[in-house]
């Protein structure tokens, strides 16, 4: 530990920053400039390099072999794998520098694996989880675990998939099941079938637990592609995959599930103040989705961070 300051350095680093915050510890051969920002309990490995304008949270921990460029923002509690690599210029040129690096943020809880490559002015959302090597090429939303080059998204932490054909139904009768997640229920709908076709209907009230004023649907939407990604202050939702395959993600800022619709006469209630997302959408897909509501732009609400802040689940950030 330094005698006149409260954080630790290593004898063969170089830290020209004074805003080092209490018990980081800061390993051989990294470097620190003078305008960086690192907070509290920080881990910063052998053969790190800090740029100025750079703003590290608390508890985040930098793994061997990174370099955190200008415009680059980490939040409390990152992890960040050994030689993970930021860019913070689109096209870069030797000798020409743009007026304003691209901002990057990295939000609280994230993991990035080794060797994974993050593209600038980009937005990893809160808990994502990065694979190793993978390159991130668009922002990448609050959970979401990705894999590969071009990243892609291949399922939610915490989130282990449900399927609906756990509840089975007795000769015509509905059902209904409870999951972990707030006020959210996995529907089953009478289903009629003989050499005519088949034929599902649920009562509206009943069956599915309230009265519709709108209905969409979802339909042509590429695989790698992800809907919702917002919740609802008070308009209620029940989706219904007439054909195909989605999943949906249900989560009500403290539980998360995964739920796999494949069956028209399957459906999941989504009650207002939950968190929605729907991905992995076979080729054939379509969702329909009967909402509580007339469409109302404000009603959405689309940052996660507020999601979890209105629902009592706020998160901290650097003082």
């Amino acid at each position: 530990m330094n005698s006149t300051k409260n954080f630790f350095v290593h004898n063969q680093a170089i830290c020209e920053s004074e805003d080092i915050g209490k018990n980081t510890r800061i390993w051989a051969f990294a470097h620190i400039l003078p305008g960086a920002r690192v907070g509290n309990d920080c881990n910063v490995c052998d053969h790190v390099f800090i740029e100025n304008d750079v703003q590290i949270g608390h508890r985040v921990t930098v793994k061997c072999g990174v370099q955190v460029w200008d415009g680059i923002i980490i939040e409390d509690d990152v992890f960040i794998g050994p030689n993970v690599t930021f860019t913070n210029d689109p096209f870069p040129r030797s000798k020409i520098y743009p007026q304003q690096f691209a901002r990057t943020v990295i939000r609280k809880g994230a993991s990035l694996g080794a060797n994974s490559t993050i593209l600038p002015g980009l937005t990893i959302g809160t808990n994502a989880m990065i694979g190793a090597g993978a390159v991130v090429t668009r922002s990448i939303p609050a959970n979401a675990i990705v894999v590969g080059n071009p990243a892609k998204i291949i399922g939610y932490v915490d989130a282990r998939p449900v399927r609906n054909e756990q509840i089975t139904v007795a000769g015509k009768v509905s059902m209904q099941l409870e999951t972990m997640v707030k006020g959210v229920t996995l529907h089953t709908m009478k289903k009629f079938a003989d050499i005519r076709g088949s034929l599902s209907v649920g009562n509206f009230g009943h069956a599915i637990p309230f009265k519709p004023v709108r209905y969409f649907m979802v339909y042509d939407v590429p695989t790698a592609q992800i809907r919702g990604e917002h919740a609802h202050r008070i308009c209620h939702q029940f989706m219904v995959a007439v054909k195909g395959l989605v999943h949906v993600v249900a989560d009500d800022g403290i539980n998360r599930q995964e739920f796999i619709l494949d069956e028209p006469s399957q459906g999941v209630y989504l009650p207002a103040m939950t968190w929605g997302i729907q991905y992995r959408y076979s080729p054939d897909a379509i969702l329909m989705v009967f909402a509580s509501h007339h469409y109302d732009a404000t009603d959405y609400i689309r940052d996660y961070d507020e999601f979890r802040m209105l629902t009592g689940c706020s998160r901290n950030t650097l003082p």
